[in-house]
């Protein structure tokens, strides 16, 4: 007897228990009630004809090429939407079967071109396997009389085309569109013979609404989609599974090869982040890995104003030793520093901060995440012990209720996205708390609850007033507080909440949120079933952006919402290895794991393995490191895999320090905004030439390999060990493994982590340690890592940044699907097609206000600059509230905003600026006092 598993083919099993058992072609196999007869025999290792059928999709039970006999039963039902039942003989195989399926197949062949030879699909064509699996030898129907072969095809997507002459209408990529992406962007018109697929309102592909996942064209069972790259390179002959290089979700994929050339990217279906789900960025966007700007030679000059040489890479590295240390020599060790990236490896961000600590003897090392999620690590820490979120991304199919604050995950996170509208669309409800009306404020067959559009500045105000309707109305879990939480803080928290002056109706003035709104959200939250937070840079890139995480940290625990699956509290990290990137030391105050390093056990532990003594006193900050060039004092910096001239705020004042070191060294892919002002250019390695590990939003670690040789001749954390060494301190590996191998040696929550692991099991979630041998998908299950949960004072403090009668509107910044943070891969790739340029969103009244209209080139200026760009009316912003993106160097967005930061980490207001638009032809008027 063969047991069956709910996993392949047709209608998924109802959710019983009760396992049936059943007859399949003389084989007895038992299948849970509710499974299909075509996923119970592709379980027995029976395999049943089927063209509209797929492992990922509803059964739809359209091609009728599945047809299957059951002794008792008149016909022939579709195997793939009849259910299993008890004692059940059912036969895949007999004459009558064969003679209908090739029946079925001649008509699909009858209205399909012969050109098998010649097609782009030939040898990965599910209509000619089929054709073979039948038996089929002619077609007895004529090409003479009407038909589909003329029909016109679609090329204007970048990647993809629609050739509709070879579409079989099995409805399958419509499925994909409307169940794994939710975008329902592609429809089934016309009835009979007329019937066809047609994206939007019949448009073509760019111009509709649908968001070049590629779903559609995974789906496809013939020639109909196909990714350009095979119709140019032909079918793949190889795979190297490897992680997308772009968002936080960390999507797995398989790198398609032809030798050394990429020919498709594929989501992989036993991704753990994805499940075989992709987005634009990283299923298609990848030609940045071989484009022609690409720098693959280090590059020296004595000064910024001098064109570059090639040199040799021991010329390059003994260039930069020699001015690191002659600056070391005339200012003191501390005059130097280094940034790590967060888009390299783990492997890569370890080394470059013992490089910094070892070779460099200081802890001035920061990371990207400062400017992004420096607050989550601070609040979460502070209240649940530990500084990441609390969920594995399955998680949120249990969510009941979706509290979603300052994160638009349909952009930003588009393959998670994508998850939640599902869980919606299901039953879930939403609350978005966002100044911008996003995708889940209302899109296709979605629509929050909630929509708190609160002013840009007032998150925490939001929270606290959520909290004061929570407990005020006796809707606390007091068995959870009282169990999980301590009780001293809980009370002295409880008596500041319970204040009047956090009441809704006492922050509708501040908040602009009505006080109906923020009550009835509340009442949602806490009484709606599991529910979950979900966040991202809308709530950290503020001055109160620690306060906020810790208020929401506190909204979980009251209501108790922490510990199972569907709550918690979960960031949505920016790039792909945000999370890593903070795990391996990329903080001045902490060494790998968040430990101190004026910790005298942690930092012996390291002085040991590493062999030097480590300065116990915490180094600067990225905007100290600024601030101290300008001084005078700070005079070298190492610039890992990050474009800070682009990406951190007020960029007049980061491009003033940059010009007064006396030595910049930038490692990247390209000559960035960064690189006009250093003196040694390394070049890197894509995504597609590392070896490693990257830690995703959900504390994932996965396998990164090599689909090509490094372009550059070296790995990247081979040239930072010979910087080191260069700098007087031996540093070697012979492999990223064994890097990965120290790691796990000296940070507890990676003790169980290896390569040789990962290669076997696919992925793990730390801790990875004695207690969780397995990893971890779910924190603070039986008891928060701290101990006691710690519930924290969270005072509203208005932000610095006001608007004003010289700059009356509030600029807030965000992401747009198709471009990838400041732009560097994306701008190099087809992704162009849909955002060319930054556009500045604003309202309609505010752009009457100004003569503005749409399309207009408009000047944004702030206290700290101006810029230009080009003026979009919505009404999805809130009167007196404009929105832009920073995707493009020539717009420089970041120009405008100020050095405002939080007040526990540094990390920039990017949220809150005050600005006034106008006309591109007209100044503002500003006055010194401004």
């Amino acid at each position: 007897m063969t047991l069956i598993k709910e996993q392949d083919y047709g209608t998924p099993a109802s959710g019983s228990d009760r396992m049936v058992s059943l007859r399949i072609d003389g084989r007895t196999v038992s299948a849970r009630e509710g499974t299909s007869i075509m996923r119970a025999a592709a379980e027995a290792g029976i395999s049943i004809p089927r063209l509209c059928a797929t492992d990922s999709q509803h059964a739809y039970g359209s091609c009728r090429l599945c047809l299957v006999q059951v002794e008792g039963r008149r016909g022939t039902p579709a195997s793939c939407t009849t259910p299993v039942a008890e004692g059940m003989d059912v036969l895949t195989q007999t004459p009558r079967l064969a003679a209908l399926r090739k029946g079925v197949m001649e008509l699909y062949i009858s209205d399909h071109p012969l050109d098998c030879l010649t097609c782009s699909s030939n040898g990965d064509c599910e209509l000619q396997d089929m054709a073979g699996k039948v038996g089929l030898r002619e077609v007895r129907y004529g090409f003479d009389g009407a038909n589909h072969l003329t029909a016109q095809k679609d090329d204007s997507n970048p990647y993809f085309t629609f050739d509709p002459a070879k579409c079989i209408v099995c409805s399958r990529c419509v499925r994909a569109c409307q169940e794994t992406q939710g975008t329902f962007a592609l429809t089934l018109d016309g009835r009979g013979f007329a019937s066809k697929i047609a994206a939007g309102m019949d448009e073509g592909f760019l111009a509709s609404d649908c968001v070049s996942c590629g779903a559609c064209v995974q789906a496809c069972p013939t020639a109909t989609l196909m990714e350009k790259a095979v119709i140019d390179h032909g079918q793949p002959e190889h795979s190297v599974l490897t992680t997308c290089a772009y968002c936080g979700v960390g999507c797995s994929f398989k790198a398609e090869m032809q030798g050394e050339t990429v020919v498709r990217m594929v989501p992989w279906k036993d991704g753990g982040a994805n499940e075989g789900h992709s987005c634009v960025k990283g299923r298609f966007a990848w030609g940045y890995a071989t484009h022609s700007d690409r720098v693959t030679s280090p590059m020296i000059r004595d000064t910024i104003h001098e064109p570059w040489r090639k040199v040799s890479w021991e010329e390059a590295i003994g260039f930069a030793a020699t001015r690191l240390k002659a600056i070391q020599a005339r200012y003191g060790k501390n005059a130097i520093g280094g940034i790590t990236s967060s888009r390299c490896t783990n492997e890569e961000v370890f080394v470059v901060q013992k490089m910094i600590r070892a070779a460099f003897g200081n802890n001035n090392v920061d990371t990207c995440a400062r400017v992004c999620h420096s607050p989550t690590g601070y609040g979460l820490k502070q209240t649940f012990g530990t500084s990441a979120g609390t969920q594995d991304f399955r998680s949120v199919d249990q969510s009941d209720v979706l509290l979603v604050i300052g994160a638009n995950p349909t952009d930003a996170h588009p393959v998670f996205g994508s998850r939640m509208k599902k869980r919606i669309r299901a039953g879930a409800k939403v609350i978005v708390v966002d100044p911008r009306r996003t995708d889940l404020v209302e899109s296709p067959h979605i629509r929050a609850e909630h929509h708190l559009q609160l002013r840009p500045g007032t998150n925490v105000a939001i929270v606290n007033a959520l909290a004061h309707v929570i407990v005020t109305e006796g809707l606390v879990n007091r068995a959870f507080v009282e169990e999980r939480c301590d009780l001293t803080e809980f009370a002295r928290w409880e008596a500041f909440i319970s204040d009047p002056r956090h009441s809704p109706e006492a922050v509708e003035a501040i908040t602009g949120v009505p006080a109906a709104e923020v009550r009835g959200a509340a009442r949602l939250y806490a009484t709606g079933g599991n529910a979950a937070i979900y966040y991202g840079l809308g709530v950290t890139e503020h001055s109160q952006g620690s306060t906020m995480v810790m208020g929401m940290a506190n909204l979980a625990m009251v209501t108790g919402n922490i510990g199972r699956d569907g709550v918690g509290v979960n960031p949505l990290r920016g790039q792909n290895n945000v999370q890593g990137s903070c795990d391996m030391g990329s903080f001045p105050h902490e060494f790998s794991g968040y430990r101190h390093v004026s910790d005298d056990t942690v930092r012996a532990l390291f002085e040991v393995v590493w062999g030097t003594a480590l300065d116990p006193e915490p180094g600067l900050r990225i905007p100290n490191m600024f601030d101290a060039s300008i001084g005078g004092s700070f005079r070298g910096l190492y610039v890992h895999g990050e474009d800070i001239a682009q990406s951190d705020p007020n960029t007049n004042h980061v491009a003033a320090a940059l010009e007064a070191m006396e030595c910049v060294i930038v490692q990247d892919l390209f000559l960035n905004e960064t690189a006009n002002y250093a003196h040694v250019f390394l070049p890197g390695t894509s995504f597609l030439e590392k070896d490693g590990t990257f830690t995703n939003a959900e504390r994932r670690i996965n396998r990164v390999r090599p689909a090509m040789r490094s372009q550059t001749g070296k790995h990247e954390w081979e040239v930072t060990c010979d910087l080191a060494a260069a700098m007087g301190y031996p540093m070697r590996y012979d492999s990223a493994a064994e890097i990965m191998d120290e790691i796990a040696r000296l940070t507890p929550t990676f003790k169980g982590v290896s390569f040789d692991r990962l290669d076997r099991e696919g992925s793990l979630q730390w801790p990875v340690n004695d207690a969780a041998p397995n990893g971890t998908p779910l924190m603070h299950v039986d008891g928060f890592v701290r101990g006691k949960g710690r519930f924290m004072l969270t005072d509203y403090v208005a932000t610095e940044e006001r608007a004003s009668r010289f700059f009356p509107l509030l600029l807030t910044t965000g992401r747009i699907l198709s471009q990838y943070n400041v732009g560097t891969q994306t701008r190099r790739t087809g992704n162009v097609a849909w955002h060319p340029e930054d556009i500045l969103e604003i309202h309609p009244h505010d752009a009457e206000e100004r003569g503005i209209r749409d399309g207009d080139l408009v000047s944004l200026a702030s206290r700290k600059g101006a810029t230009g760009l080009r003026a979009m009316i919505s009404d999805r912003m809130p009167q007196g509230v404009v929105y832009t993106t920073f995707h493009h160097p020539v717009t420089g967005a970041n120009v405008v905003t100020t050095e405002n930061s939080d007040w526990a980490t540094n990390c920039p207001e990017y949220k809150v600026t005050a600005v006034q638009v106008t006309l591109s032809n007209q100044t503002p008027q500003v006055t010194a006092a401004e």
